[in-house]
C-alpha cells in the first residue's frame, strides 16, 4: 500500500524549510519510527520518521529543495519486512547463530548530524578512515575539515616530492595551482543569524556598557556546597544558575530593560522568560528558561544541562528558542576575556559573561588576587538610558558579589 510522507506541520513563525539530508534512500527498507529525512528550517533540524515498516518507494523533493509546511516530499510503500529479502541479506554469514558485532563507526554512522553527513557525501569520505572527537564517538563537522586538511596537505607534499626530484624547479606560480578553495551553500540557520545580527546594527542603537565582578564568594559556596548540591539535585552547582538569578532580581528592579519596543509602543512584560546562549555545530541558538523568577539555582542548572544536552543532538523544538524577554551569553566558555555581545532582538539588553581570571584587585587598600570576570551589558539606547543600564550591571554585580541576598530575594 503506498503512503504518502510528507514535510512536518511548521509552526507559524516558520515559512518554509530545506531538505537538508536524505537519511534513508530509495528503495532502502526501513523500520517504523526510524529517521528517513531531515529538514532544516531557520531555527531547528525537523526529522521525519517512517509510519510503517516499508521501503521508500519514490523521492519527490531531493536534497536542497525548500518544501512548505505539510507538503509531499516522497512517497511510502508499507511492507512486511519479515518476508523481504534484500540484496545485502545474500551476504550474511551463514551461520545463524554467529552475534554481529557492531563496528564502532556503525554506530558513528547513526550519531552524525546532517553537516557531517552533507560533508561525507559531497567528498566521497568513508567516515571510517576519519576519527571522531564527539561524544560516543561521532564525527563533527571540524573533524571532517580537518580530514579534509590533511588530505590536502599530503597531495601537496607528494607534489612537491615528486617536483624535487625533477631537473625543472618548482615555481611559487606552479604551487599556487594546488591551492585549496572551496565554496559551499550557507546553511538556513546560518544566513538567519547572520541577517538578524545585521538588522540588529541597522535597526537599534545598541551601546555597550562594562563591569567586572568578584567571583570569589560564589567560588568559596561552590567548593564548600557543592558535593552536597550534587548529592541533593543530581546536578552540578555551575555559575550559570547565580547568574540567571541575579539577572531575574534585577529586571525586577529595572522593569524597562526586561521591555521590548513594538513598533511605536513600549511592551513592558510582567514576567522573566531568560534566554541562554548556546553555541552548536550549526550556529548559535537561544533556547528560553521560562518564568526564571519562580526557579530555584537547581531548577536552572537542571533546565540549563538539558537544553545543552538538547542543543548538541540537535533536539530543540521551536517552541523552546521563541519569546525571552532577556538574554545571557556566555564567551567565557571559549576563553573570551571581554566582547561585546549583540542584541537578541526584539530584547532591550543581553549581558555577556566572560572568562575568570586570576587577576590583583585593591580592596579594603590592599592589593589582593582575585577570581575576576568582566561583564558587559549591551542595550538598546533608544529605550535605555546610559544611567539604567549601568545601574542595572551594578545590581547584577551587587547580587554576584553577594550571593546569599539570591537566596533572600534582595
Amino acid at each position: 500500500m503506498s503512503i504518502e510522507i510528507k514535510s512536518p506541520t511548521f509552526p507559524e513563525s516558520v515559512a518554509d524549510g530545506t531538505i537538508a539530508n536524505w537519511v534513508k534512500k530509495e528503495g532502502e527498507p526501513v523500520k517504523q519510527d526510524e529517521v528517513i529525512a531531515e529538514i532544516e528550517t531557520d531555527k531547528v533540524v525537523l526529522e521525519v520518521v517512517a509510519p510503517f515498516d516499508g521501503v521508500i518507494s519514490k523521492v519527490l523533493k531531493p536534497a536542497g529543495e525548500i518544501v512548505l509546511s505539510a507538503e509531499l516530499i516522497a512517497e511510502f510503500d508499507e511492507r512486511d519486512q519479515s518476508k523481504t529479502i534484500t540484496a545485502k541479506d545474500t551476504l550474511v554469514d551463514s551461520d545463524a547463530n554467529k552475534e554481529k558485532s557492531i563496528q564502532p563507526n556503525e554506530a558513528k554512522t547513526k550519531a552524525n548530524g546532517p553537516a557531517v553527513k552533507k560533508l561525507l557525501k559531497e567528498h566521497d569520505l568513508d567516515e571510517a578512515s576519519i576519527d571522531g572527537s564527539g561524544k560516543d564517538g561521532r564525527l563533527t563537522k571540524a573533524d571532517v575539515v580537518n580530514h579534509l586538511d590533511k588530505s590536502l596537505e599530503g597531495k601537496i607534499e607528494t607534489k612537491i616530492t615528486k617536483d624535487t626530484h625533477s631537473a625543472v624547479p618548482v615555481s611559487a606560480a606552479s604551487s599556487s595551482t594546488d591551492r585549496f578553495e572551496e565554496r559551499v551553500p550557507m546553511s538556513r540557520l546560518r544566513s538567519t543569524i547572520a541577517n538578524r545580527l545585521l538588522s540588529v546594527k541597522q535597526e537599534t542603537a545598541m551601546l555597550t556598557t562594562f563591569n567586572e565582578v568578584d567571583l570569589k564568594p560564589i567560588k568559596d559556596l561552590r567548593a564548600k556546597y557543592g558535593e552536597d548540591f550534587f548529592a541533593e539535585h543530581g546536578v552540578k552547582l555551575g555559575f550559570m544558575g547565580f547568574f540567571v538569578l541575579a539577572a531575574v532580581q534585577a529586571l525586577k528592579k529595572f522593569p524597562v530593560v526586561n521591555a521590548s519596543i513594538d513598533g511605536s509602543d513600549i511592551v513592558y512584560h510582567g514576567y522573566q522568560d531568560v534566554g541562554v546562549a548556546v553555541s552548536t555545530e550549526r550556529g548559535l541558538v537561544v533556547p528560553v528558561i521560562r518564568d526564571a523568577d519562580s526557579l530555584r539555582i537547581p531548577d536552572v542548572e537542571k533546565s540549563i544541562l538539558d537544553y545543552s544536552d538538547k542543543a548538541k543532538n540537535g533536539k530543540l523544538s521551536i517552541a523552546e528558542m521563541q519569546g525571552g524577554t532577556f538574554t545571557i551569553s556566555n564567551g567565557g566558555v571559549f576563553g573570551s576575556l571581554l566582547s561585546t555581545p549583540i542584541l537578541n532582538a526584539p530584547q532591550t539588553a543581553i549581558l555577556g559573561m566572560h572568562t575568570i581570571q586570576d587577576r590583583p584587585v585593591a580592596i579594603d587598600g590592599e592589593v589582593v588576587i582575585r577570581p575576576m570576570m568582566y561583564l558587559a551589558l549591551s542595550y538598546d539606547h533608544r529605550l535605555l538610558d546610559g544611567k539604567e543600564a549601568v545601574a542595572f550591571l551594578i545590581t547584577i554585580k551587587d547580587q554576584l558579589e553577594s550571593p546569599e541576598k539570591l537566596l533572600l530575594n534582595l
